[in-house]
């Protein structure tokens, strides 16, 4: 199973895959209408009120797991990003949140 480079989203149907196409590397939410990856502050943001929603986490959480989710992403790693640097949740926490969706 494929996933989206730049939020971990598992590519399951054509609808999550960018463009529609199974073989995207990232997914809709990721991609601008030019087929883009989206700034780092607005996939950060959208991670953010992912896991705020999916998993009750308050802010302060839902930040430290999005920051965690998306430094593990190789897109991130070779294209940093003030908003990843600081507090990340740890393995704990990131666990357990993954085990709520």
């Amino acid at each position: 199973m494929n996933h989206c480079i730049a939020c971990g989203m598992p590519l399951t149907r054509p609808e999550d895959c960018a463009g529609g196409d199974l073989n995207a590397v990232s997914c809709v939410h990721c991609t601008d209408k030019n087929g883009e990856i989206k700034p780092c502050a607005e996939i950060f943001e959208g991670g953010v009120q992912f896991f705020m929603g999916a998993t009750g986490s308050p802010r302060d959480l839902a930040e430290r797991l999005t920051r965690k989710n998306m430094n593990r992403l190789e897109h991130w790693q070779n294209n940093p990003c003030d908003l990843l640097k600081g507090e990340t949740a740890s393995d704990e926490e990131f666990q357990a949140a993954l085990g709520q969706l």
